[in-house]
């Protein structure tokens, strides 16, 4: 059913149509469980504890959302826009972008945090350049899961090594022998495409242009990147997700108010009746709820700088809130662990397990929608059978984010798919074929798999290097 709604409705299945596949699965599954004996009762409340793990993830959403309304409000996208067109070449851009966001990624640990900042503003400089929106995502969300993953500070980098029982920093290390190729490899593509783009050359008039836009309907000024220092910093000090980002959205509200004086008054009181204290509320609360809406002149910049509010992610959280009714409800019946059972039959050598533990991780991440589920399930699946055959727990660790973590954002009604989507404005089948990082991930940790290479054997003592594989 979903690849039914992908294929009829592509860019547009997470509007409803995938929202409808997975609900309509949702009740399939619950006919069989009820065939199999569970009753009603018990499944409508393993669907609402599904929802339940989703919940973080939507309250995330929302002040995303948030945030992004009172930022361009505030001038502190368009602020990281404006120099960013100073700054960046065309020909170079996609590698930049890489680059940028796996540094901020690595020091805050966080890939959503990453594409809801940074990210946000490299997809606006492409926008005005005119370079490819899914290559411009791909490159983001590369960078974003490349540092995330290799961060001591990302709760899917202490997750997967806590599953099975390994240092963190032994995990890490392990890591960077699947990661680190992919990253490089995803470099040269990136530079590849950027220099053999048609759009390349794009005129310096229209930079120059769109800067004065900016400029004239903005303070520019260093002030106004104050929430983004404040969002990183708080990041960085390992304050949880929530807060962070719902003080950097206050912080962009107070920003607007002291910078941004004369566009809060025009946003918030278009006809000039309500007074400044009214005007101020009105703006910073439909900023926050709605979104920033601007009339610039240029319809190009409009469509970038209109955008964020809570009520814009509402369809992204409808789309998680199905896809975890159905996790919910195939985990509850036995059908999930019956497919892993299965996988499991298939298994004979090293290359086969780590294989089916990366095939496990991907379905994890389409079925169960979560990519926590798809590292916390296989890790206590497959543990024991890593035992068994003598290899090491951090291979297991390892394959897990291999698979787990970086697959995620590839299902668009993964959380971490949708969210990319939301927050990008790209949809994940557009940008997927462009997040090299992530699709190199698994490919790579299959042949390091078969061949043999890098995979540390049980008895080896803990974090040294393998000596003969």
């Amino acid at each position: 059913m979903l690849a039914s709604s992908v294929s009829l409705f592509h860019d547009n299945s997470s509007y409803g149509p995938n929202q409808i596949a997975l609900l309509l699965a949702a009740g399939v599954a619950s006919v069989i469980g009820l065939y199999l004996g569970e009753t009603w009762k018990d499944m409508e409340r393993a669907m609402a504890d599904g929802i339940a793990l989703a919940l973080k993830a939507c309250l995330i959403l929302l002040a995303v959302g948030s945030l992004i309304g009172s930022w361009m409000l505030a001038g502190t996208a368009p602020t990281v826009i404006y120099f960013g067109l100073g700054i960046l070449d065309p020909a170079w851009f996609y590698p930049a972008a890489l680059i940028i966001c796996a540094l901020v990624a690595i020091s805050i640990g966080s890939s959503w945090t990453t594409a809801g900042t940074i990210g946000l503003a490299l997809m606006g400089i492409s926008q005005i350049m005119g370079l490819s929106a899914p290559v411009t995502a791909g490159a983001v969300i590369s960078g974003a899961y490349f540092g995330d993953k290799m961060s001591p500070l990302s709760d899917t980098t202490n997750l997967a090594p806590a599953m099975v029982g390994v240092d963190l920093f032994v995990h890490i290390r392990h890591m960077a022998w699947t990661t680190v190729p992919s990253f490089l490899i995803s470099l040269v593509l990136f530079s590849l495409i950027g220099w053999n783009s048609e759009t390349v050359q794009a005129p310096a008039e229209s930079i120059n242009a769109a800067r004065d836009i900016l400029r004239d309907n903005y303070t520019i000024a260093w002030p106004t990147v104050l929430p983004l220092a404040l969002l990183l910093v708080l990041a960085m000090r390992k304050v949880s997700a929530l807060p962070t980002i719902a003080a950097g959205a206050l912080a962009g509200c107070i920003v607007a108010l002291i910078w941004q004086p004369e566009l809060v008054q025009a946003f918030g009181s278009p006809d000039g009746e309500l007074s400044a204290f009214a005007a101020s509320v009105m703006a910073l609360f439909t900023a926050l709820a709605d979104g920033f809406q601007i009339d610039t002149g240029n319809e190009s910049l409009d469509s970038l700088l209109s955008r964020g509010g809570m009520s814009s992610m509402l369809n992204t959280i409808w789309l998680i809130m199905s896809a975890m009714c159905f996790g919910g409800v195939m985990e509850h019946t036995g059908l999930l662990q019956r497919i892993v059972d299965a996988l499991l039959k298939g298994v004979r050598g090293t290359g086969s397990l780590v294989t089916t533990t990366v095939l496990t991780s991907i379905g994890m991440n389409i079925i169960a929608a979560d990519q926590y589920i798809a590292i916390v399930l296989p890790g206590r699946m497959y543990r024991l059978e890593f035992a068994r055959r003598g290899l090491a727990p951090q291979n297991l660790s390892r394959t897990l984010e291999d698979a787990g973590t970086m697959t995620s954002a590839l299902v668009p009604w993964n959380t971490c798919g949708a969210f990319m989507a939301a927050t990008l404005g790209v949809p994940t089948l557009a940008y997927a074929p462009y997040a090299f990082v992530n699709l190199l991930n698994p490919v790579i940790a299959i042949i390091y798999g078969v061949t043999n290479f890098r995979i540390i054997p049980l008895e080896q003592e803990a974090g040294a290097e393998p000596s003969a594989t």
